[in-house]
């Protein structure tokens, strides 16, 4: 794949209608080509800056064995109050102001005493307190309602405006408020564009899959 992400749109959104895998860790070095974060090559950036850049919440996120406080920022550079901001810009305020023990409830292994949903919305919580460059959102708002879900993307607009976001979605309403579409087919990128453009050519594939989706 060959693309370049530019991160001055205000938000930078991409919807990959494909299986995509996305790989953080940066143990494995692509066939060819190279990984450009700021225009600079991540095989020559330290390990630990690129995992600290990027923030993955997949669809079924595991949250980290320690406090809530812990599992939201990991750093302890943040005072409570932003803690608490935060988890109101992602509808988790309310669900941690009523447990006994608030930010110092203890998660359980995996996070197994929250719901996917919450661990993605706590997960996307520690993703604005990181400050991250880049944030790959797979299906991350796929378990909460359609409201909390909109609720979710007017935060990443506000939150993110200089960033990189990556969103996998399949609701027809998150694709269509991205800035741009990526269609991928066999590992390429067959498309790229505003989805309005995108959906005026009637051959598009984006467009195409759309009416398949609405007929549905």
């Amino acid at each position: 794949m060959n693309t370049e992400l530019d991160p001055k749109l205000q938000p930078k959104m991409i919807d990959m209608k494909t299986g995509l895998q996305i790989e953080s860790d940066k143990t494995e070095e692509p066939n060819k080509g190279k990984i450009l974060i700021d225009r600079k090559d991540i095989s020559q950036i330290d390990i630990s800056r690129v995992r600290r850049s990027i923030a993955i919440i997949p669809q079924d996120p595991t949250l980290f064995t320690g406090t809530l406080r812990y599992n939201l920022d990991i750093a302890g550079k943040c005072n409570d109050d932003r803690i608490w901001e935060v988890l109101g810009m992602v509808e988790m305020r309310d669900v941690i102001a009523g447990l006994p023990l608030g930010l110092d409830t203890q998660v359980a292994e995996g996070g197994s005493n929250f719901s996917a949903g919450q661990r993605q919305l706590i997960c996307f919580g520690r993703a604005i307190l990181n400050n991250c460059r880049i944030v790959v959102m797979d299906e991350a708002t796929a378990s909460v309602d359609v409201q909390t879900d909109a609720k979710i993307h007017k935060t990443i607009k506000e939150q993110f405006v200089d960033k990189t976001v990556i969103i996998i979605a399949h609701r027809l309403n998150t694709i269509m408020n991205s800035d741009r579409i990526m269609v991928m087919a066999d590992g390429r990128v067959a498309e790229l564009g505003k989805p309005k453009k995108l959906l005026q050519n009637k051959s598009s594939a984006f467009s195409m899959l759309v009416n398949n989706l609405t007929n549905q």
